[in-house]
């Protein structure tokens, strides 16, 4: 085992079965966990169906009702390095992260020197497609704020599709990571870097 992408779910219904699919179709040997909170539109139930077709690769942790983001990841952090997962990834299940790029996180990791890569979007070759002009600068502006309070050397701060060597995630107390909306990605990225570990930033298209 050494690859899981970790991916929380709330009413994505429409999206699971195509998500799982389009990861398990690189043919990389991804593993996956999805972390669902209670959706009630059964998105667990979904995944439930489609692990008999996956054995060994396909997992699920259901939780009760909504919890957040940053502790959904954290639940799947601890999982993962409790099954002794070597490279942890976070995706989102809305295909605004493209799975293809899973490989490109995992090589800057794997073989490029990084301790944690970002897929980001405000990296020379990253973007965004199909945003309103008002989303894109609020995110954009958010970025460079982030950057000039902390002074963490990440363009994309809030990117939340990540690939961890576990040797980050054993290093970080999880417990004592404070936010559990969008913050999580910006705390985790500042403790990352502030306990010495290298940040790679991939491009990507959002």
């Amino acid at each position: 085992m050494e690859k899981l992408v970790i991916i929380p779910t709330y009413n994505e219904k429409d999206n699971i079965r195509q998500i799982i699919g389009a990861v398990i179709s690189l043919q990389e040997d991804f593993h996956i966990l999805i972390v669902d909170d209670g959706s009630p539109d059964g998105t667990g139930a979904i995944v439930k169906s489609l692990q008999a077709d996956h054995p060994g690769q396909l997992f699920l942790e259901e939780r009760s009702g909504k919890q957040g983001l940053g502790t959904a990841y954290i639940h799947g952090f601890k999982w993962a390095l409790a099954k002794g997962y070597k490279y942890i990834f976070e995706m989102d299940a809305d295909f605004s992260h493209n799975p293809k790029d899973l490989v490109r996180l995992h090589h800057a990791c794997a073989n490029e020197g990084a301790d944690m890569a970002v897929g980001s979007r405000y990296v020379r070759g990253g973007k965004t497609e199909n945003w309103p002009w008002n989303r894109a600068v609020l995110s954009y502006g958010a970025s460079i704020y982030v950057r000039c309070i902390t002074w963490i050397p990440v363009k994309d701060a809030t990117a939340g599709f990540v690939c961890y060597k576990r040797e980050v995630l054993e290093k970080i107390d999880l417990d004592s990571i404070q936010f559990v909306g969008y913050a999580f990605q910006i705390e985790m990225k500042f403790t990352a870097w502030k306990l010495g570990f290298t940040i790679r930033e991939v491009p990507i298209t959002f």
